[in-house]
């Protein structure tokens, strides 16, 4: 069983935001894979099924991204979900936009949905990186990832979603290095 977190604000406002990428990679993934309705579970919205035969979990975490692991926790100690089975897909403003980078466990870099996940289940899975770029015109960080994507940046973030869902096979195959370089491919 794989575990498939997508990190965000559940506050319908931040739905837009580049802090709720998170969210709108789970939303990518459940449509194409047809998984389960959303269910509340767990603290989070908890949607179930297969891809490629692999029994899969998808979660949308309520709890605010600051306690994220609380929910994570709480659901693979229910499932007896291994810790590394479970992919968190974040924002990072160290990538460029429409750029992503995986790794396998490693330092949060400030981002406290992260540190939450860490404090709760250790640091012992895999984390895709979502770039959202840096802030421009001095803007401070809190705000850039509160901001909500441009109508240029839309586009970039589109074909990055479009790129992890059609090589989320090779991700759940932990094949991370090739994952990487298949949805960094310009198409």
């Amino acid at each position: 069983m794989l575990l498939l977190v997508g990190l965000g604000n559940p506050n319908p406002n931040n739905s837009a935001n580049r802090h709720n990428i998170g969210f709108a990679i789970i939303d990518a993934i459940n449509q194409k894979f047809k998984l389960s309705k959303q269910k509340p579970k767990f603290k989070g919205l908890l949607t179930t099924g297969n891809i490629e035969e692999q029994k899969v979990f998808a979660i949308k975490p309520l709890t605010f991204m600051n306690s994220s692991g609380i929910c994570i926790k709480e659901l693979i100690e229910y499932y007896k979900i291994d810790v590394k089975d479970v992919f968190v897909f974040h924002d990072d403003m160290d990538i460029d936009l429409g750029k992503i980078k995986v790794k396998f466990g490693g330092s949060s870099a400030g981002h406290n949905g992260i540190e939450s996940i860490d404090k709760n289940i250790g640091k012992s899975y895999s984390r895709v990186r979502i770039g959202i770029g840096r802030p421009k015109n001095n803007e401070a960080g809190a705000d850039h990832v509160l901001d909500n994507f441009s109508i240029d940046e839309t586009q970039s973030v589109q074909e990055v979603t479009n790129n992890i869902i059609k090589s989320l096979s090779i991700l759940i195959k932990k094949d991370l290095d090739l994952f990487s370089s298949k949805v960094n491919q310009k198409t």
